[in-house]
């Protein structure tokens, strides 16, 4: 019978083996229920050719034609088949994480490594002693900025369906089951499992604004909300235990987001969205304190004839019920002398009072902070320790963490979009750097003002932006804003623009300055190498340094991992961010400004993705000195905080790593001159070949948009935002680096992430530094990360794969995967021979073992994609049932590489 075929995965963890066998056999079962007994016997068919051809390590041919012609119902049905296998797969290996980490704690012979408690015992070992830790303990700011994704938008019904399933399995080794419980356990599993199958992944509508907004307040309200006191919790008692004391920790951890703020390229954007996204997160936010205030009232149930209560608190209690008298009238007799209780229903008014801007609400966040604090105080004068003031302290720190606006809102504009909006002001500006900044200098420092003119709309658009903002500062704080972002800012007067329009939408606080923070973007190689000039042009301009003294001395500077890549490759685009940073250091340091990089990381090891313990320490000395700020998008937010367990795991690894690369950064390392020497050329000959064969081949773009299904991807309803820049028609600089990679991933050649890696070793090599180059792999923190991830990513590819794609470019074909192949080769060749190993991840057997289980299940996936792309290209690329099988299947190939852009 179909209910007693299983899967053939057999990870190396019993535990997860048991799993995965469990939740194979229930998507089976699944299969013969929803669609038929001779659907199921199709996917299987698939699936053990699939294992016979991987194991017997036979071509692709055989496979490719079982799976060929086929109705494009059916190849969307065996696509999500095989997706759903994935999805159990998937949470299969989250939930064993969290197992991991409870055996770790059982255990309680060491802590798990790069837990807070791993690093405290490693930094003791150090010699860092408690005062020093106590005092660089304020310093570290460590800030996710989450973003909307154009290549991934879960469906906010389909994570909570996930959760369910999670609980389950957790609930099955958290403790003693009955087997009346497990029934029960497995019934909640497969009721989530089934329902998700009767939902479509995607929307066939492209989501709006207000839809991103709901995907990323779903891990900031629910997972993040939930678990950030845990997390001060764990930092408090890993203190304790390892330095014998622990006073008051401070905030360490806050959140940020770019959706609703980033109009780079995105007409969906504006003040209106800022706007509502300050809102929305407003009521969000709001939300949960009354929803918690409620939970505290029901549990603080003290009466005066019991116990004592601070005089601080009845006087709290008795001024609001004068204040908000119809919300006292709402207080039961009964409850009368209970004064926790009481204050707290009124303290929950205030709050809906503030929601809905009524009269009684609370002004800002620190008269709310104020009165949780009383009733804290009071507890723990009053033998309350024990009695609720865990509770509260818990509302305390989501308070410190989260305030009125659940996440500072960040904007980002393109610095031509601010020249443009002056120009309709002033008329046409200098065209040279210096006299242009000079120009605008007097508007920037307020001695001037911009003054409207009939028609000019892009100058309106800019202004209300920043008047949101003004707006925005008064409803909601200064907390609720973040930085304010130019993309392809190139000189001061980009940086001026933005002042000068700051001030044209009334943003000047009470001293006369802007109150906002200015984050010059570099992110293409030509950027990252002259933002050291740019940014010292910056330091030397009185108006802007006024600015920037205002602020503190403080200074951030976002670098972008995406568009580096995308025009230099990868090799090219590490270094020219290495470097960039240690200039821009330098200049900081001459000038006595604080600097903050901003990393602008992607998902995909080209993209600046990766393990964050491995990049803090391969960053620069004093690149992070207490403080991380990074973009968290897609498929890695979903796996970083998608689940509470998971998410506090990600935020002791973050915050661990800074306080090791804050309080003991890696030592000077006399040889690091000759590693940058030769990095240096490694990076020239990457870039040259990369570039060669971007930029330097004709018909490469023709290529790309044939080999690759960047044409379904450009269709698909991901995101609000275009998948192009501007109305770029063809060009890859027009692409933007998310589709640009998600399309190369899909095909499964992966070539943005290596391509020229191998070449520029092979050069290494003939100069005779080989054997410097496996030095560098062996102790150079910066290189041997790099090499790391390459070996991941290369592990991935798959060029039989691949191969089919691009003879769907025709005589193409013949012109450009010879090469890319051949490039695929030398670059895994030379990986192995630096890292004197046999294979690649051998020293990573559970990622190996993990990729090499779930090639046979991906490859039926992509052979349904390209079959599906020949017929729908040559059918005219309509929006008909093969578009919708396309579909499916790109979603499935991203949940097997657990990766789109």
């Amino acid at each position: 019978m179909a209910t007693t075929r299983e899967t053939a995965f057999e990870p190396t963890d019993p535990a997860l083996r048991e799993d995965v066998r469990r939740l194979g056999r229930l998507v089976g079962e699944l299969l013969v229920e929803q669609a038929g007994e001779a659907f199921y016997e199709r996917v299987e068919a698939a699936r053990t050719e699939a294992i016979r051809r991987r194991g017997e390590g036979e071509g692709i041919e055989r496979l490719a034609g079982h799976l060929a012609g086929l109705e494009a119902a059916d190849a969307d049905a065996l696509g999500r088949a095989f997706s759903t296998y994935f999805q159990v797969v998937n949470i299969a290996e989250r939930v064993q994480r969290i197992r991991r980490r409870r055996d770790y704690q059982l255990a309680g012979a060491a802590p798990q490594p790069d837990g807070v408690h791993d690093v405290l015992l490693r930094l003791r070992a150090a010699g860092v002693g408690a005062a020093e830790l106590l005092d660089a303990l304020p310093r570290i700011d460590v800030e996710p900025v989450f973003t909307a994704h154009p290549t991934e938008a879960s469906r906010r019904s389909l994570l909570e369906k996930e959760q369910e399933i999670v609980r389950a399995l957790v609930a099955d080794f958290t403790g003693p089951r009955t087997a009346a419980e497990r029934a029960v356990d497995w019934a909640r599993l497969r009721m989530a499992l089934t329902s998700s199958w009767q939902t479509a992944d995607l929307s066939p509508v492209r989501p709006s604004v207000q839809d991103e907004l709901d995907h990323v307040d779903f891990y900031l309200s629910d997972p993040l909300y939930r678990v950030i006191p845990v997390f001060y919790e764990v930092l408090e008692r890993a203190i304790t235990e390892v330095y014998g004391t622990c006073p008051a920790l401070p905030r360490i951890v806050r959140f940020a987001s770019w959706v609703g703020g980033d109009m780079d390229g995105n007409p969906n954007v504006g003040a209106a969205t800022i706007t509502a996204a300050l809102r929305k997160q407003r009521r969000v936010v709001l939300g949960a304190y009354r929803r918690e205030c409620a939970e505290l009232a029901r549990l603080l149930t003290q009466t005066l004839d019991r116990v004592g209560v601070d005089e601080a608190v009845l006087a709290r209690f008795a001024a609001y019920r004068e204040r908000l008298p119809d919300a006292a009238a709402k207080i039961r007799p009964r409850h009368e002398n209970m004064p926790y209780r009481c204050l707290l229903q009124l303290v929950g008014a205030r709050l809906a009072a503030t929601a809905h801007d009524a009269p009684g609400g609370y002004a800002d966040v620190s008269e709310f902070a104020a009165d949780i604090g009383l009733v804290a105080d009071s507890l723990r004068a009053h033998a309350g320790v024990h009695a609720g003031w865990f509770a509260v302290r818990r509302l305390q720190r989501r308070i410190a963490t989260f305030g009125f606006h659940l996440a500072r809102l960040d904007a980002r504009q393109d610095s031509r979009v601010h020249a443009a909006a002056l120009a309709e002001a002033l008329g046409t500006l200098p065209g040279d750097a210096t006299p242009r900044a000079s120009a605008i200098a007097p508007y920037a420092e307020g001695t001037a003002s911009l003054e409207p003119r009939d028609g000019a709309d892009v100058l309106a658009e800019a202004t209300a932006v920043f008047a949101a903002f003004a707006d925005a500062r008064m409803r909601h704080g200064d907390a609720a804003l973040g930085a304010y972002v130019i993309s392809m800012a190139g000189c001061a007067a980009d940086v001026l623009a933005v002042l000068a329009l700051a001030r044209a939408g009334g943003l000047v606080d009470a001293r006369g300055t802007v109150p906002l923070d200015v984050a010059p973007l570099f992110e293409t190689i030509d950027d990252l190498r002259s933002a050291p000039p740019t940014f010292a042009a910056l330091l030397a301009d009185r108006v802007y340094r006024a600015h920037l003294a205002a602020r503190g001395d403080r200074q951030m500077i976002m670098l972008g991992y995406s568009d580096s890549a995308k025009d230099g490759g990868i090799l090219a685009a590490r270094w020219s961010l290495q470097r960039a940073q240690v200039e821009l250091l330098s200049i900081a340091r001459m000038h006595g400004i604080t600097l903050t990089f901003f990393h602008g990381r992607g998902g995909s090891i080209s993209r600046g993705g990766g393990k964050v313990t491995r990049g803090v320490m391969a960053a620069p000395r004093g690149a992070v000195d207490g403080r991380l700020r990074v973009t968290e998008q897609g498929e890695v937010i979903h796996q970083k905080y998608g689940i509470r367990a998971l998410a506090l795991r990600s935020l002791e690894q973050a915050v661990g790593a800074v306080l090791v690369a804050t309080l003991r950064p890696r030592a000077a390392e006399p040889r690091e001159a000759r590693w940058r020497e030769a990095m240096h050329a490694l990076a020239a000959d990457g870039a040259a070949a990369y570039r060669e064969l971007v930029a330097g081949t004709p018909g490469f773009v023709e290529y790309f948009r044939r080999a690759t299904p960047i044409d379904v991807i450009e269709r698909m309803t991901l995101g609000s935002r275009p998948a192009r820049r501007g109305s770029g028609s063809g060009g890859v600089e027009s692409l933007r680096a998310i589709p640009w990679v998600f399309a190369w991933t899909q095909c499964r050649a992966g070539l943005t992430g290596w391509y020229g890696v191998g070449s520029a070793l092979e050069r290494a090599a003939a100069r005779g530094d080989e054997a410097l180059l496996a030095e560098m792999a062996r102790d150079w923190a910066f290189f041997r990360t790099l090499v790391e991830d390459l070996e991941m990513l290369l592990a991935k590819c798959d060029l039989d794969i691949a191969e089919r794609f691009s003879r769907l470019a025709g005589p193409l074909h013949d012109t450009f995967f010879p090469r890319i192949a051949a490039e695929f080769e030398r670059t895994a060749t030379w990986l192995l021979r630096l890292r004197g190993r046999g294979q690649l991840l051998a020293d990573d057997p559970r990622l190996a073992e993990s990729i090499r289980l779930r090639n046979p299940y991906t490859d039926p996936i992509s052979l349904i994609q390209v079959d599906l792309l020949q017929r729908w290209r040559d059918s005219g690329s309509p929006d008909d049932a093969v578009f919708a099988a396309l579909v499916s299947s790109v979603h499935g190939v991203a949940q097997a590489l657990q990766n789109t852009g």
